[in-house]
Parts: structure tokens; sequence; C-alpha cells
């Protein structure tokens, strides 16, 4: 049976050092939109005099006479904190909180039981209820329990959605690391550039070039930006070149053009910490002087073998090369660089890649394009986060 408190106290928490907690939370209750209680008994007189008892002090109370009664219930409706018999027909109260815990984890659970039983008890709480409770049970200690398991619950759903938060946060901060850090690289890039008139703006050209390309291909828009990304960024190893190399007027002698060929695996270094999950610029990066009919550098790799975004990057470098001034030589006339390309395809240059720079260049009067303003790159969504491992933070 239900104890009724004893009066005057109705309603009051049985130790007064709750009583400051109970206050807060049903002042909270009435405040707010009230949280939901269903009471689950098989016994329509306890299970209706409980509901009463709880709406009295602020809950919404519903009912349900068995354990698949309340599964329904709980089916349909946005329910905080689940007091259910231990003793009942077919499903019996642990089978219920078996199956609320795997199918609802953030409901509070309250057993209640008329058999004093501790090993039922373990076992409740093991499976995950928050309270146990023995009948019969004065109103006011249940106000009490009802009142921190719905506390609890709220404060677990609170630290879900605080870490929720930080986890994005976090996620937003890495972005902006990795956007600073490739603003850095692309200021290397252009600051190489900007020592040699004749190579000023060649990568931001580059990147063009081969975005076209890849658009014209079909590529998708994030192969497209890791492309261009890799394109403007395919000189970066440049940096661990020997200046004097690097600036020489003149042709290098093939001592010399092996030590400029190097780029490409210091370029990849200094990046992969930042993109080894974004491989399609990496590729472009190392892979850019590799030739189809595998002698090219730096591992001599050939046809298929070669990543297609750096066949597709290869033969942009080489337009723009071609077509740029050199203190040793003037620029060539783009439609003397469209007859080059064509005769080294299938030797050095990717025969779909060349086609589809020729669709996308028709008109060899527009060209060489001029260089375009600057672009501040960024990782596409889905391989940010690459360079930084969020668990450490």
């Amino acid at each position: 049976m239900v104890a009724e408190p004893n009066p005057p106290a109705r309603g009051a928490a049985s130790d007064p050092l709750e009583a400051p907690i109970i206050a807060r939370y049903v002042n909270r209750v009435q405040a707010e939109q009230a949280l939901t209680c269903l009471v689950v008994d098989d016994q329509p007189r306890l299970r209706s005099a409980l509901s009463r008892f709880l709406q009295n002090i602020g809950y919404r109370c519903l009912e349900a006479e068995s354990g698949p009664d309340a599964i329904h219930v709980l089916e349909n409706e946005d329910v905080a904190v689940l007091i259910s018999d231990i003793r009942m027909p077919g499903m019996d109260g642990l089978e219920l909180l078996r199956v609320t815990r795997r199918r609802w984890p953030d409901l509070a659970v309250i057993m209640v039981t008329g058999v004093a039983d501790v090993e039922t008890a373990v076992d409740c709480l093991r499976v995950g209820a928050v309270d146990y409770v023995m009948k019969p049970y004065q109103l006011d200690e249940l106000q009490a329990r009802v009142a921190q398991a719905a506390e609890k619950r709220r404060l677990v759903l609170e630290n879900r959605r605080y870490q929720s938060q930080l986890a994005d946060l976090v996620r937003q901060q890495a972005v902006r690391i990795e956007e600073l850090f490739l603003e850095g690289i692309q200021s290397i890039v252009h600051a190489l550039e900007a020592k040699d008139p004749y190579t000023q703006g060649h990568s931001a050209r580059v990147s063009a070039y081969s975005g076209a390309i890849a658009r014209t291909m079909g590529l998708d828009d994030e192969q497209i930006q890791l492309i261009e990304l890799g394109a403007e960024l395919h000189d970066v190893g440049k940096i661990g070149v020997d200046d004097t190399i690097l600036n020489k007027r003149g042709r290098l002698t093939p001592e010399e053009y092996a030590t400029i060929m190097e780029h490409t695996v210091i370029g990849a270094r200094i990046l992969e910490p930042l993109m080894k999950n974004a491989p399609t610029a990496l590729n472009v990066i190392r892979s850019h002087h590799e030739r189809v009919d595998g002698r090219g550098l730096p591992d001599g790799l050939a046809g298929a073998a070669i990543p297609l975004e750096a066949r597709i990057v290869a033969v942009a470098d080489a337009f723009d090369a071609m077509t740029t001034g050199r203190s040793y030589r003037p620029g060539m006339a783009p439609a003397d660089a469209f007859r080059e390309l064509r005769t080294e395809t299938d030797t050095q240059f990717d025969a779909a890649s060349v086609e589809a720079f020729l669709a996308a260049h028709a008109d060899s009067t527009a060209l060489p394009i001029a260089t375009p303003a600057f672009v501040r790159r960024h990782l596409p969504r889905g391989v940010t986060g690459a360079g930084i491992d969020l668990t450490r933070l």
C-alpha cells in the first residue's frame, strides 16, 4: 500500500537536506514545460494514486498496466522518468528495464517492489535503473526520488550537449588552424615565385588550368578542390632547394635538374601531416613530374600507375611553363604549346588530360590566362581535421 505522509508536512522531503533540491526542481518544472512521467503497474488503484500525486506536484503523468503497454507509450511520447513495478504478469519490470535501457538510454528509470530482495535491487541498478524504491513508500520520499532521478537525467543530457558543443568548437578551431597553415604555405609558394619575375603567378595559373581540366573530365567538386589545392602548392618543396640553382639564369645541368626535382619529395613531406587524409592533393605534389612512359621523377611511375590528379596537373604545369618566358628563351605561343602537348601525348603526357585541356581552352587566342587573384584555400568538408587528432585535445 501507499503510506500517506504525516501532516502537516505533506509534500515535504523526509530529509531536511533534500528540501532545497526538491524546491529548486519543482520550481523549474513549474516554470518550464512539465516533465512527463510514465507509471507502470498492473494494479489500477496504486497506479492511479501515484499518477495523481505526481500531477499535483507539477509532472505530466501517463499510465501503463504492463510492460508492452509501457513500450507502446514510450514509442509515442517523450517520457523523462519511468516508474515501474517489478512484479507484473508477462513482461516483468526487470525485462522492461532491459528493453528501455537499450532503446531509450536517456530515460530515468525508478523500480518499485513490495519484496525486500537485495539481489533484485542490485540487478536493477546493474542493468541501469537510477533508483530502487520499496513498498510501502512515503509519498514525500518518492517525490524526492523522482526529482533526483529527473535531475540526474537533466545533468546527463546537459553534459552530453556540452560535450557535443565542445567537440564542435574543437572542430571549428581545427579547421581554422588548418586554414591558417594553408594560408602560410600559400604565402611561401607565392614568396618563392616573387623572387623570380619569370615564375611569378605560376602556381595560381597552374591551379586554374588544372581545375578547368578536371571539370571538363567530369570530376566531382571535392576532387576538383583538392586538385586545385595540390596544383597551387605543387612547387612548395622548392623551399628546400638551393637558391643559386633555383634562380639560375640559363639552362640547368643534369645534376642541377635532379636537385630541383627533389622538390616533389620535399613538398610531399612538408604537407603530409596536414593532408594524410587528402591523398589527392599529396599525389599532385609528389607526382606532377612523372611521365606516362615511366621516365619521370621521383618514382618512375608509368601510365595508369600515375594518379589521375598528377597527370592532370602535369599537363597544366607544362603548358604554363611553355607559354611563360624565361631568361634564356621567350614564352611559346599557345598554338605552338598545343602542338607540343599533342606531340608528347602518351610519352610525357596522359592523352585524356591533354584532350580535356584542349577542350577546355578551345580558343587559343584567349591564352595564356592572366594570373588569378589570390584564393584562400581550404580542405573540403570530409577531410578537414585530417592533420589534427581531435581525441588528443
